[in-house]
């Protein structure tokens, strides 16, 4: 770990004062971003046992202790080089990768680069008042770990654009502030990221489906040419796997508090008498953010995703794992929607790598299901947990044009405005989720009523630790 005055780090930052310069006169600007828009009324007076990177390695990345959020460390890392690494994929396969942005693809690097860079403190802002209705010191202090390494991530981000794209790079970081999730005239870049979230339920929904389209994202970045951002996507990665756990174990002690709730009544789905969060909710959820975060992906076909690929700048998740890198025969089926039905076609993979991509993701988001299924079944109920077709309730791409209900059968559009409530959240399970959720737990040791305690501690502590401790 080398440090400089102002922002410690291990990209020897100290040796080029251009760079330190620039980012030294960004500094200020996102502090002031985090103290408007981060965690609102834990900045000054809390102290949080976070793990704080101060090193790539092991040891060092999983280094705990107590910090005031904005004295966090938000240190640029990069992933150690892999030596000899060549392009996997693509038109340039098994070439030695970059370290400079060819010019010819300078566009499309900054545009991957800022579109992964915008979604960072997004996230952030679209929490910062989760704090006040939390179920738990726990839950609270996962909560500002996810809201820490985020800002470490954009860090992240804007160390590439003010390292690899000069004065267009500098504007970007500086716009990388300006938007606003949520805001009319500066929204975040994509749409999911200008929802709100201000029950737990949703933002155990977000870590759990969200973040996890981001590891998916991240993965097919670290396969990029540029290996400056292989190394930055590939160290991100270890901290979006805590992100999803968050998502993953929260759902799912959720589902277990439900399911005792439901064998204290007689199995009856009339929780919310108890106070807890019934088995429909939780679905209408998932239905909620698994269909805003498949649209993360893209369209089903895309020049552009092509585009990248064939350029070497974003591969396939797990690209080791293919056996045929270059694609450039390969066909790939998949449902396209023409004159308002929907056909299985096949068209070029290169066009379909978004596509791959989402497949890959859901698979992955199944596994989660199948655990909180698990939880149901060990408690004796016969209700079961399930992802929605991915057809329904899309945004973006062949879907975005037809309505469908979880089961992805076509409905009309009077049907789909009839009964959208029957399937996502509405305003009622809003106004619910609040109303149990209005009162924080802060005591040590305790948990709210719709929740059960986590298995265990972090890092060894128990789960009776002071995770959040006040100054006084």
């Amino acid at each position: 770990m080398i440090s400089s005055d102002k922002i410690p780090n291990n990209v020897d930052l100290h040796l080029n004062k251009r760079l330190q310069r620039a980012l030294e006169h960004w500094q200020p600007a996102y502090i002031q971003w985090w103290q408007d828009m981060g965690p609102q009324g834990f900045q000054h007076f809390h102290q949080v046992y976070v793990r704080t990177a101060i090193s790539v390695d092991p040891k060092g990345w999983a280094h705990f202790e107590y910090v005031r959020l904005p004295e966090y460390r938000w240190g640029i890392f990069l992933a150690d080089p892999v030596i000899n690494r060549t392009v996997g994929f693509g038109d340039f396969y098994g070439k030695p990768v970059w370290q400079e942005v060819p010019g010819e693809f300078r566009n499309q690097l900054r545009r991957l680069i800022v579109t992964q860079g915008d979604t960072e403190p997004a996230s952030v802002e679209q929490q910062r008042w989760l704090g006040h209705r939390c179920p738990s010191l726990y839950d609270l202090r996962s909560l500002f770990q996810v809201n820490v390494e985020e800002g470490r991530h954009l860090w992240a981000m804007v160390y590439l654009l003010h390292s690899y794209f000069g004065r267009d790079g500098r504007d970007e970081a500086e716009d990388l502030l300006a938007r606003q999730s949520g805001n009319r005239d500066k929204p975040r870049i994509l749409d999911a990221f200008n929802e709100p979230i201000d029950t737990w339920l949703d933002f155990f929904m977000f870590t759990m489906f969200t973040d996890r389209d981001g590891k998916s994202q991240l993965l097919s970045l670290s396969e990029s040419a540029l290996d400056p951002l292989s190394r930055t996507t590939r160290f991100m990665l270890t901290e979006e796997a805590h992100h999803m756990f968050v998502g993953d174990t929260g759902i799912g002690r959720i589902v277990e508090r439900t399911a005792q709730l439901m064998k204290d009544t007689g199995y009856s789905e009339d929780v919310r008498k108890l106070g807890g969060i019934d088995l429909p909710t939780i679905q209408k959820h998932i239905n909620l953010w698994f269909s805003l975060s498949l649209d993360l992906h893209g369209n089903e076909v895309s020049t552009n995703a092509a585009a990248y690929f064939a350029n070497g700048l974003k591969g396939r998740a797990e690209e080791a794992k293919w056996s045929e890198h270059e694609v450039k025969e390969t066909a790939y089926e998949l449902d396209l929607v023409e004159d308002g039905q929907v056909k299985r076609q096949a068209v070029p993979m290169r066009n379909a790598m978004n596509e791959v991509l989402r497949d890959w993701y859901v698979d992955d988001c199944q596994s989660g299901v199948t655990r909180w299924n698990k939880i149901l079944e060990r408690y004796g109920i016969a209700d079961r947990l399930r992802l929605p077709d991915r057809k329904f309730n899309r945004g973006i791409g062949q879907f975005a044009s037809i309505h469908t209900d979880p089961d992805g059968t076509l409905i009309s559009e009077e049907t789909w405005l009839r009964r959208k409530y029957e399937w996502l959240p509405s305003p009622r399970d809003k106004e619910y989720l609040l109303s149990i959720m209005s009162r924080p737990v802060y005591e040590i040791g305790k948990f709210a009523n719709y929740i059960v305690p986590p298995a265990r501690g972090v890092k060894g502590t128990p789960v009776n630790f002071e995770y959040v401790r006040t100054e006084l």
